[in-house]
């Protein structure tokens, strides 16, 4: 591994404790208009201070964040589907990586759907990808993606896993699920846990603490966050269990705390 691609995966996963609280606000790019990003940038701008990483697309980047702001990026670069179609998890490449690069960013992010119809697509183009990166010392982050008819199970996120690492992924990204430690000891490459759709805060917090108790070393969180009742006691909290070793109770009662300050 080169020197770009080692300074680079130090700037998503922090140096000092090996964990990473990722903004995931990239929920445009199929979702157009999601709850809580409607007005992008009066939801971002205040938790961009307390996001390690921000995981967005090249036209949010450009239209909605300030060029002086230091914060790591990771781009998404797959797509091609909306929420409205049936196939809305078969993409294929939507950003270059030259045009990644002329964006400065930290790393790309690309998803994969194993065991769907579309598999060998989503799978080959990840892969062409990686070969890219590799070429400019990008690291790239995988996205275990989950269609509506596809178990959640830690049979299938270890498969899925460790496929994404075994073709070159840098960093995982896939859901926590029962026996997830079993998932984290397949895969030889960092793992970080999607927040998935909106759940209470408490529960949220645990999911989170659950997480890196097994292995995970942070989380990629989005909907959690921005949907919060007080979006930035919540990633303060997040931040809370993912780098101050807070348990879920106390890192509840900090939300409690800083949500009425």
């Amino acid at each position: 591994m080169d020197w770009g691609m080692k300074n680079r995966l130090s700037k998503i996963i922090k140096p000092k404790d090996g964990r990473t609280v990722m903004l995931a606000v990239d929920h445009g790019y199929f979702m157009g208009p999601t709850t809580g990003l409607d007005h992008f940038t009066d939801m971002v701008n205040p938790l961009i201070p307390h996001a390690d990483t921000l995981m967005l697309t090249r036209g949010a980047l450009r239209n909605w964040v300030d060029p002086n702001t230091d914060v790591p990026i990771v781009l998404r670069v797959s797509g091609g589907t909306s929420i409205l179609n049936d196939d809305m998890l078969h993409e294929g490449q939507v950003c270059s990586i030259e045009d990644a690069i002329r964006l400065n960013v930290s790393g790309v992010a690309w998803s994969i759907l194993v065991g769907a119809k579309y598999e060998r697509d989503t799978v080959l183009g990840f892969t062409e990808v990686i070969d890219q990166c590799e070429e400019y010392g990008i690291p790239m982050i995988a996205v275990t993606a989950v269609g509506k008819d596809m178990v959640r199970d830690a049979r299938y996120m270890a498969l899925a896993s460790r496929m994404a690492a075994e073709l070159g992924a840098h960093i995982v990204k896939t859901y926590f699920v029962d026996g997830f430690e079993k998932v984290v000891d397949s895969c030889p490459v960092p793992i970080v846990i999607a927040g998935g759709k909106k759940q209470p805060e408490a529960d949220a917090l645990k999911m989170a603490h659950a997480a890196i108790e097994a292995g995970a070393i942070g989380v990629d969180m989005g909907r959690n966050i921005f949907q919060s009742e007080s979006p930035v006691a919540m990633i303060q909290a997040v931040n809370a269990v993912v780098h101050d070793n807070h348990t879920p109770q106390e890192a509840f009662e900090l939300f409690n705390k800083l949500k009425t300050q």
